[in-house]
Parts: C-alpha cells; sequence; structure tokens
C-alpha cells in the first residue's frame, strides 16, 4: 500500500450516552469524518442505575443502548460515513479502554450532555480520559433541549 493511502485513513472512536441520537453530534463526527478515508466506531455504553447494576438487572440499559445505536448508526450511514457500533460498558472510561483494545483510534471524540446535567462531567470523565488514552480527545457538548452542539476543549487539560 502506497504511504500516502495509509496516511489519508483515520479511526475515530466516539462514545456517548444519551447524546449519541442528536442531530448536533452527527454534525461533529461529520466534519472530522469528511477530510479523510475514516472508520467510525460509535460506543454506546449501557446506562444502568447503580440499584439495577447491584440487582443484576442490566437488560433494560442494554435496550435502551441497542435503539440509541441502531439510530446513531442509521444516521452516519445515510450520510455516507463508514460507522460501526458497539455496546460498551457502563463506566464510560471502561468503555474506552475496551474499544481502544480492538479498534486503534487515531481520536476519539467523548460526547456528554452541558455541565450541571452530565453524569460523565460530574466524574470528570473527559480529563480522566486525557491523562489515560494517549490520543487526541475531542469533547462535545451536546445540550438537546436546545438542539444545540459544540467543542468545549479539543487540547489536554492542564493540571
Amino acid at each position: 500500500m502506497p504511504e500516502n493511502a495509509q496516511d489519508s485513513h483515520k479511526r475515530l472512536l466516539v462514545i456517548s450516552n444519551t447524546t449519541c441520537t442528536g442531530a448536533e453530534l452527527f454534525d461533529e463526527i461529520h466534519r472530522h469524518a469528511r477530510e479523510t478515508d475514516t472508520e467510525v466506531l460509535v460506543v454506546a455504553p449501557a446506562l444502568i442505575s447503580r440499584l439495577h447494576w447491584w440487582m443484576s438487572d442490566g437488560d433494560a440499559g442494554s435496550v435502551e443502548a441497542q435503539e440509541r445505536l441502531t439510530v446513531s448508526l442509521e444516521r452516519l450511514r445515510a450520510a455516507g460515513i463508514p460507522a460501526r457500533g458497539a455496546f460498551g460498558d457502563a463506566d464510560p472510561l471502561q468503555a474506552i479502554d475496551d474499544a481502544m483494545r480492538v479498534f486503534h483510534p487515531d481520536e476519539i471524540i467523548i460526547a456528554t450532555h452541558p455541565r450541571g446535567h452530565s453524569n460523565w462531567l460530574e466524574r470528570d470523565v473527559v480529563t480522566h480520559a486525557r491523562q489515560r488514552f494517549h490520543v487526541p480527545i475531542l469533547h462535545v457538548e451536546v445540550d438537546s433541549a436546545t438542539n444545540t452542539a459544540h467543542v468545549v476543549t479539543s487540547e489536554p487539560d492542564i493540571k
């Protein structure tokens, strides 16, 4: 394979909870995927409450994750973006770690709800991901209530 052909192939990992079906996130994915031959993996963590986890009742979280993933993949494919999906661990850092072992992304997009409405931000997931994983991480905040999204940070957090 010619060297420049390898350079044009990119792998983009998208980790998203309920934001993965929002049009706002698709716009951001499209901006990153249109520049090169980009393969996209969308990981939808099975969102379950601690009570359901302790009671070993994660089926509802899995069903909801499957529905979100199906909608997300249909929209990406309709836009001409090659994408596949996977369920992820309820812990977003573990979900990223699992995906990194098999997908080897060049970049990660973490989509969250806005501060004050995001459990992931309360747990400082984006900062922990940047400390743990050595690929560029883009944080996109998706506000489904106002149908908007914006890049919060694309550079590593400075501690």
